[in-house]
């Protein structure tokens, strides 16, 4: 049995990305939950998902970007099935609808009237959401500009050809004894992201499962998101299943590439999800020192203390946007609690248990 836990959404700089579809493809069943928050669709999840992690089934956590201790979805991929949030942002329409994709309305555990009473001040703090979410994600574009003038500084000091053939290297290492296949699924996830809390990823628990992990090291701009698409693109050629993680605050990035089949990983093992090797099987391919020219951190370095200090100050101020909705969000949830019987979201949560119990006994 493995627990698995990542995000299917980002908080970006290139403002909210949704990845759910390419998580959900290939499911038999997918319950879409519907309903305001704080109507227990993130609970009903982690009830499911710990029944089956309970029965040594594989499960698949998937945590909301805008606040991880609460769920977006979870998939337990042995039964084909899956229960999402399809409320917004990320907006689930059913492509199956009823063979497939089914609504769970939670809403009807409402008391309307109540929320009718206290319909001014849903509206105010929704509003005042709304705007929050736009201001962290120009914050964050603005950060990424900031991170450009960072990258450049080592692009200008980068050996080119000695990158190409260190990324041939690396691709013959992992993938060199790889014979052709057909059938390869390729998964784009995200292993961290900004959050209210600030940056936080799932790094340790993605890759417990991988007998080797490749930690690439080095500076922004020094190849290591290059040499991860060219990984993947010949693991795709190979008809491989792949795991792609992209970079949660630049999405056009990755992060990191995972082979389940081959129980390998490789991935940017850089701020600000900085990590060592820690057991047998860890190796590190430092950029740096491979690639860029000898002193140029010490001949640079006024300028990217500089650079590092705009950078960091620029994404604290839009992981505070995100933070101050979230603060919001608890306030509106609120408001949703008071007026929720919590009877009939048990009595919901139980049929959906049931349903997915069903299948579990016919094979599915």
């Amino acid at each position: 049995m493995a627990e698995k836990h990542y995000f299917a959404c980002a908080n970006s700089a290139k403002g909210f990305q949704n990845m759910f579809d390419l998580n959900l493809q290939g499911l038999k069943k997918i319950f879409i939950l519907k309903g305001g928050p704080g109507t227990g669709k993130s609970t009903l999840m982690k009830k499911v998902g710990k029944i089956y992690a309970d029965k040594d089934y594989d499960v698949e956590y998937i945590h909301c970007s805008s606040d991880p201790d609460s769920l977006d979805g979870v998939i337990v991929r042995e039964l084909s099935v899956g229960i999402v949030d399809g409320t917004a942002p990320h907006v689930i329409e059913p492509k199956t609808a009823g063979a497939i994709e089914e609504y769970v309305n939670l809403g009807t555990a409402w008391d309307i009237e109540l929320l009718e009473n206290k319909t001014d001040e849903i509206q105010a703090v929704q509003k005042q959401i709304s705007e929050c979410y736009p201001k962290a994600y120009e914050t964050f574009a603005a950060a990424l500009k900031i991170h450009d003038e960072w990258e450049h500084i080592y692009i200008e000091n980068m050996d080119f050809e000695k990158a190409d053939k260190l990324t041939e290297r690396v691709c013959d290492t992992l993938l060199g004894d790889c014979e052709k296949q057909d059938g390869g699924v390729t998964r784009h996830r995200f292993f961290g992201g900004s959050t209210p809390n600030g940056a936080m990823d799932y790094v340790v628990n993605i890759t417990e499962n991988c007998k080797k992990r490749y930690f690439i090291k080095g500076r922004p701009g020094s190849g290591k998101s290059t040499m991860l698409k060219k990984i993947l693109r010949k693991a795709e050629d190979l008809g491989l299943e792949v795991e792609v993680y992209h970079c949660g605050f630049d999405p056009n990035s990755l992060d990191m590439i995972l082979i389940p089949k081959l129980e390998w990983c490789i991935f940017d093992s850089t701020a600000p999800h900085e990590y060592e090797p820690s057991r047998e099987g860890d190796s590190v391919i430092d950029m740096y020192a491979e690639l860029i020219k000898p002193n140029t951190d010490e001949q640079y370095e006024q300028k990217l203390n500089a650079i590092k200090k705009r950078y960091k100050e620029t994404v604290a101020t839009g992981t505070s946007y995100l933070k101050k909705a979230k603060e919001l969000h608890d306030v509106l949830e609120q408001y949703y609690i008071a007026a929720t019987d919590y009877s009939i979201i048990e009595k919901t949560t139980s049929d959906v248990v049931e349903r997915i119990a069903e299948r579990e006994k016919r094979g599915r």
